[in-house]
């Protein structure tokens, strides 16, 4: 997440938070159960900015990588998670078999698998 995101969220929450003390503070003789609906209502407007910046965001990104994993075929050029650049070799359940510039070959988990090159 960039930093310019990461400073909006953290302002919005602090207005957010501001916001409800401030609704917290009844005069004297104020409706109580308007000060509680303000509450609920900011309550869920926070949750709500959390899913649309944090949540949402983060379950695209690993959707799209479970779609990679699911699509990745024998001769695939991928990119590991530790930045190795390999070329797939053979495919398990579990596991990819990569080789290497060098020549070596290495046993990788598919979650492993980071980015497929493009050719």
């Amino acid at each position: 997440m960039g930093k310019i995101k990461i400073i909006n969220l953290l302002l919005l929450v602090a207005l957010l938070i501001s916001v409800t003390l401030i609704g917290g503070c009844v005069p004297a003789g104020g409706d109580e159960d308007t000060s509680i609906i303000y509450m609920i209502v900011l309550l869920v407007l926070l949750f709500g900015v959390f899913y649309f910046l944090l949540i949402r965001p983060q379950r695209k990104r690993q959707r799209e990588h479970e779609e990679l994993v699911a699509g990745l075929k024998s001769g695939d050029r991928v990119i590991t998670v530790g930045g190795i650049y390999g070329q797939i070799e053979s495919l398990s359940e579990d596991s990819v078999v990569l080789r290497v510039e060098s020549g070596a070959t290495l046993r990788v988990a598919r979650s492993g698998i980071a980015f497929k090159q493009e050719r």
